[in-house]
């Protein structure tokens, strides 16, 4: 556990790797003597001479690669481009975008040129940066090579590989190269060769940038990190614009390639999300949109700016955030495509060992689909999602490496399942939807009335075609203790844990997602709903959330690491330490109080585990739906 005082000193060294070296005196030098030079190169240059100028850069790779050579190509704007000699046994792959996070370096690269055989292959080489003021240089021959930490699929046109942090005095500029030895020029081991080439040499702060974005009809849905420091805020559309470039297919040749740019005011903003109009040329047919580049300014001169032409002015003067972001289109926009009822969204980090039992549980009450936004999870989660597909559970793994995002992953995951889920709920895997039950006494005989099968589906399905216009449907939360246990319950959480705190905390809210916000605002717990629905308090006599919020202390002490919402402070964090997002009584550091164990323990409540063993358990073994996959 890092103290204050590391962590101080890591958000210096960040702020040290992104700050742009400054220009040294051999700059000067350089530049006055092209100065000096210049009246020759326009002899050289005219018409008049033989031949016309053509400048070639040359640019200094990493030893171990192959040798590069940069040329300038004829397009509408200057570009450069990598050109390599390859071999028939090498393929090429280039690092699109770097995005340094506090915990590790997040590479894109396009898809289709990397399988499974080459992920041995990879790996991290960082740069020696030593000096500081005008003497901070690189050293091309000091550098040092890690293995990648993860690689994995991510849109249609990216996958992304990360890399660990840069270790002291190197350079966050993270390369991509073949596994070798170092100081050597050749492959170690068998199989195909594996070039990187690299054609941006620059890395973005996650502190404020462009991440995700996707086409909703006529709109584009752009992701914003940075925008507002505050939860549930609403802000000025008039302050953002959106900005698109992409490539003109149908003006392009094969030896040029026809940009084109436009930019589109903002109809909303609230809190991470922009949503702004597609430029004109692709309104008609957003389809051709899919993939384009797009990012975000800000232009806060823009309040109170009438008159179109004073508008244009100001959009084109507000400086652009970076962007990784590529647009991508929603699928399942066919009219007349049946949805189901009923699904599920959440977000996990390193949450396998509960996935299995929260999914389980969940489809007996009647979820259909199941949404898994996975926040850079390194445990035996894909392992487990690929499980449950083969099983037949309507299950999809969704890649999202944007570290505290939560908010802004279920506004995304909100509008790509509109056209699958007429409803949503919004749950962590350590939550569990639970209907009471009466229990009817008479004389001698006890009678136990258990909700029916599928009976969270039918409860939703009645509001559908109500005229109450019920758009949200919240049920509070009661969050369970360890309950006396000093290990992981083996049978599962709904049957370990019995002992939970008197006064419900928070609540969690089923969504129907036609009756959201058009800007899609959300405080994780609730959306903000379209003028003319309302939401529904659940009774506490008809049903609850059972929260297995405070497990035994092995698993919760892994909280510690990261929390994924946005607005939440991290646990190591000094930050609203009174509210109910921190725990009472423990500190900043991940040390067992004392008694752990019986800790948020008020009342015993076996309601759930006793539905759990009476209905779900098979009559002949005894075992629950998940724990027949753990034998």
């Amino acid at each position: 556990m890092l103290s204050e005082q590391q962590q101080q000193q890591q958000r210096r060294r960040r702020k040290r790797l992104l700050r742009p070296p400054p220009l040294s005196r051999h700059c000067f030098r350089w530049s006055a003597l092209f100065l000096l030079l210049l009246p020759t190169l326009f002899i050289y240059g005219s018409p008049h001479g033989s031949d016309l100028f053509r400048p070639v850069l040359r640019a200094f790779r990493i030893k171990p690669l192959l040798s590069v050579k940069t040329t300038f190509v004829p397009t509408t704007t200057t570009t450069t481009t990598t050109t390599t000699k390859f071999t028939d046994s090498t393929t090429k792959l280039s690092v699109e975008d770097r995005v340094l996070f506090p915990d590790h370096v997040l590479l894109m690269i396009p898809n289709g040129v990397l399988s499974n055989s080459h992920l041995h292959l990879l790996e991290c080489v960082y740069h020696k940066e030593f000096g500081n003021g005008s003497a901070r240089i690189w050293e091309l021959e000091g550098l040092i090579a890690l293995p990648v930490i993860s690689v994995d699929f991510y849109d249609d046109f990216r996958s992304i590989v990360r890399c660990p942090l840069p270790p002291m005095s190197f350079s966050p500029i993270v390369e991509l190269r073949n596994r070798t030895r170092l100081g050597e020029g050749r492959r170690s081991g068998g199989g195909d060769g594996l070039v990187i080439v690299d054609n941006k040499r620059v890395v973005h702060s996650w502190e404020r940038m462009v991440y995700n974005a996707l086409i909703d009809r006529e709109f584009a849905v752009v992701f914003v990190k940075g925008l507002n420091r505050r939860p549930g805020r609403v802000s000025d559309p008039a302050l953002f614009s959106c900005h698109f470039n992409w490539v003109d297919v149908r003006r392009s040749s094969n030896k040029y390639n026809k940009y084109v740019s436009a930019a589109t005011m903002a109809v909303t903003a609230a809190q991470e999300v922009v949503r702004c109009g597609l430029p004109s040329s692709l309104r008609n047919s957003p389809s051709e949109a899919h993939g384009i580049r797009v990012s975000v300014s800000y232009n806060p001169r823009r309040q109170g700016v009438f008159g179109s032409r004073v508008r244009r002015r100001a959009v084109a003067s507000a400086p652009l955030l970076p962007s990784v972001a590529r647009l991508l289109g929603l699928k399942g926009e066919e009219e007349g495509v049946d949805k189901f009822e009923l699904c599920a969204c959440t977000m996990v980090w390193n949450q396998a060992a509960f996935l299995r039992e929260w999914i389980a549980y969940h489809a007996w009450l009647g979820v259909e689909r199941w949404f898994i936004y996975d926040n850079n999870s390194d445990d035996e989660t894909v392992v487990v999602i690929e499980e449950l597909q083969r099983e037949d559970y309507n299950v999809s793994r969704h890649v999202w490496p944007w570290i505290k995002t939560q908010e802004a992953g279920f506004s995304h995951c909100a509008l790509r399942a509109r056209n699958e889920c007429k409803w949503m709920a919004f749950m962590d895997v350590d939550e569990f939807f639970y209907f009471k039950y009466p229990i009817v006494r008479q004389r001698k005989t006890v009678i136990v009335k258990y909700p029916d099968h599928l009976a969270l589906r039918s409860l939703v399905a009645n509001y559908s075609s109500s005229p109450m216009m019920i758009g949200e449907i919240r049920t509070v939360c009661h969050s369970f203790g360890p309950s006396g246990l000093s290990s992981a319950p083996p049978r599962g959480v709904t049957v370990g844990y019995t002992c939970r705190l008197q006064r419900p905390e928070r609540h969690k809210s089923i969504v129907r997602l036609d009756a959201l916000h058009k800007n899609l605002l959300n405080l994780v717990h609730h959306f903000q709903l379209r003028p003319g629905f309302k939401y529904l308090n659940l009774p506490q006599n008809i049903a609850v959330i059972n929260h297995y919020k405070y497990q035994v202390w092995e698993v919760f002490k892994a909280k510690f690491f990261r929390r994924v919402a946005t607005y939440v402070a991290d646990w190591q964090e000094s930050q609203n330490e009174g509210s109910n997002d921190r725990v009472p009584g423990l500190g900043t550091e991940a040390i067992e109080p004392p008694d752990w164990a019986h800790q948020f323990c008020e009342i015993w409540d076996t309601g759930l585990r006793d539905f759990v063993m009476a209905t779900l358990a098979d009559q002949g073994s005894g075992l629950l739906p998940w724990e027949k996959h753990w034998q």
